[in-house]
């Protein structure tokens, strides 16, 4: 079983100067339509400034009826983990079933402090906050009468907004391969969404996972592609998208984050090897600005590509 899911271009719209919810919203109607099984949409209200990705998705789950809806990745730590908890439900009960919700604790970076200063949560604490606002959030949607945490005490969560299911939406957490992560994934999240750059890398962490877990874990695998039948054409294309993105090289990029510029069939080899490390579930980032189109190359050449290395 495989399923492959598509990052919409929140982001990318504001890279070219036109912030486009309504555009995004349509192109998630044309990526169900296409075949593919999710979409997701990341999160930055200052660092990276993008549409927020919960009101984003509760009109991608109205304008669809069967895709799955994602955050990849949410900086949940950024808002109040009740009102989180109001917005994850509210999209859940728009799209049943539907929504994942991958979740960051913020990327070590001189303007993702900023952007938390800003909003005046502490940085430092992000990640223990990050794992605190799971816990509320869980037990907000299974009815418990309150929370009493170290960063938050609630008393009255029992009137806190249902989700379409007693459990609430599937939480995994984005993040690389630490033994931290791997342990916190093990212990609080139901599904791991590393970029890992090196499948093997992507293998030893899952086992670990695999020994650790004390729930059923998902794990899935984030990457940035760009397909062209020429792979020079392809690499050039994608370094000019992560220099306007970061204003980092794609080479300095490229020891933190999976990418790959070339062929369909060349990026179904170097997905397949994630694959055999165990991935079963896809975010696959469109390294470009001409969206529409690299959309279409994803769905005509390597969806079928993919799809017949798991049936094969």
């Amino acid at each position: 079983m495989i399923e492959v899911g598509i990052l919409l271009p929140s982001r990318e719209t504001a890279m070219v100067g036109r912030h486009d919810a309504s555009g995004v919203v349509r192109l998630a109607k044309v990526a169900e339509d296409a075949g593919f099984d999710s979409v997701w949409t990341g999160d930055s209200p200052l660092a990276r400034t993008r549409v927020d990705p919960l009101t984003l998705l509760a009109a991608v789950a109205a304008a669809t009826g069967r895709i799955r809806l994602g955050t990849a990745a949410w900086t949940a730590t950024l808002r109040h983990p009740l009102l989180g908890a109001h917005q994850a439900a509210t999209v859940d009960q728009l799209g049943p079933g539907r929504l994942m919700l991958g979740l960051g604790a913020g990327f070590p970076l001189p303007e993702s402090r900023a952007e938390f200063d800003a909003i005046g949560v502490p940085f430092d604490e992000r990640v223990g906050r990050l794992d605190e606002t799971v816990r509320i959030w869980r037990a907000a949607w299974s009815g418990a009468p309150g929370f009493a945490g170290k960063y938050w005490q609630i008393d009255d969560l029992a009137r806190a907004l249902p989700t379409s299911t007693p459990d609430g939406p599937p939480l995994w957490l984005a993040g690389s391969d630490t033994p931290k992560v791997l342990a916190r994934v093990a212990r609080h999240y139901d599904g791991w969404l590393p970029y890992l750059p090196d499948p093997a890398a992507y293998a030893r962490a899952w086992e670990t996972i695999q020994r650790q877990a004390t729930r059923a874990v998902t794990p899935a695998m984030y990457a940035t592609i760009v397909l062209d039948t020429d792979a020079a054409r392809a690499r050039t294309e994608l370094e000019g998208y992560v220099r306007q993105y970061y204003r980092r090289s794609l080479a300095e990029m490229s020891t933190i984050q999976a990418y790959f510029g070339g062929t369909a069939e060349a990026c179904a080899d170097w997905l397949t090897r994630y694959l055999d490390a165990g991935a079963t579930h896809f975010i696959l980032r469109l390294g470009s600005l001409d969206v529409h189109r690299q959309l279409d190359l994803v769905a005509e050449k390597l969806l079928p590509a993919l799809r017949s290395r798991v049936t094969a």
